[in-house]
């Protein structure tokens, strides 16, 4: 196995559990508002990593942490759980899904790539292949919870392609207490100010939140931030299109949902576009082995 296969499948596994999150918010915490689940999934997770690593941002890391997570936390999360809490999880994870498509134009911004009809093709593609798995006809739209989606996304794009751009002098595991810390610290004030109080958590509560912080937050972004850095921004983005086929598997095998004809061929073109993102991110990464030898 080489070494990018390896690191595209353990950066596969974050989206793969990630693709848990919205049926674990609406099972598990369906009294709690969305800040405050933001909140409550960054901030323990990372005061614990932040136990285990001790070690402090130093100068600059102290902005670009704060940036960092705001984008890939405070921001991305507060409007994704707006958004699943106001729109069918299949719309959500839709208008989610123009993540990959974000990440390709911002790292031309901001990294100087090229912006490569295959990635374009392959972001357009998966685009349709999660439209295909998670939307039905009876599906409603929701004005804020779109504009919510879309934010998310694009917040997520931008931290992305940031987290690649600053390569933090420290360990991930440490780079992502950081993040988690500062986004957590971040929603304190908005989830005190805007959200209503806490309901006294019950037993399905905390599982659900455990969830979402040790498992879909503390180790999958250190998997996530690790492909970041070994992994072109847009040919890591496309993997986020495992989240929504996997939310589809999970209601499939656990809660009794149908899987059509559609939505298969949806996994097949989800299946694709990872597939052409990849031969077009490969063929950029053997041309910077050194810039990923010191990542």
């Amino acid at each position: 196995m080489t070494t990018r296969t390896s690191d595209l499948l353990a950066t596969a596994m974050a989206p793969v559990i990630w693709g848990s999150t919205y049926s674990v918010t609406t099972e598990f915490l369906p009294e709690f508002s969305p800040m405050t689940v933001a909140l409550l999934r960054a901030l323990p997770a990372g005061l614990l990593l932040l136990l285990i690593v001790r070690q402090l941002p130093r100068g600059i890391w102290w902005a670009r942490i704060l940036l960092l997570g705001a984008l890939n936390f405070s921001i991305f999360w507060s409007l994704l759980f707006v958004a699943a809490y106001r729109l069918p999880g299949g719309v959500a994870a839709t208008v989610g899904a123009v993540q990959p498509l974000a990440v390709v134009f911002i790292a031309a911004a901001l990294l100087g790539n090229k912006v490569r009809l295959m990635s374009v093709a392959a972001a357009i593609v998966g685009l349709g292949g999660v439209a295909l798995l998670v939307l039905s006809p009876e599906a409603t739209l929701d004005a804020i919870g779109v504009a919510a989606g879309l934010g998310g996304a694009v917040s997520m794009a931008l931290g992305t392609v940031l987290t690649r751009k600053w390569q933090p002098p420290v360990s991930l595991l440490t780079f992502t207490a950081w993040q988690l810390t500062a986004g957590g610290f971040l929603l304190v004030p908005l989830a005190l100010l805007f959200e209503p109080a806490m309901p006294v958590p019950s037993t399905a509560n905390l599982f659900g939140l455990a969830w979402l912080g040790l498992v879909g937050a503390a180790l999958t972004y250190v998997l996530w931030f690790r492909g970041v850095a070994r992994i072109e921004p847009a040919a890591v983005s496309l993997l986020g299109f495992f989240s929504p086929a996997t939310a589809v598997l999970l209601g499939w095998l656990f809660l009794g949902q149908s899987l059509a004809p559609l939505q298969v061929i949806g996994v097949l073109l989800v299946a694709g576009s990872i597939w052409i993102g990849q031969r077009a991110g490969a063929g950029h990464s053997a041309g910077r082995t050194s810039d990923l030898a010191n990542a």
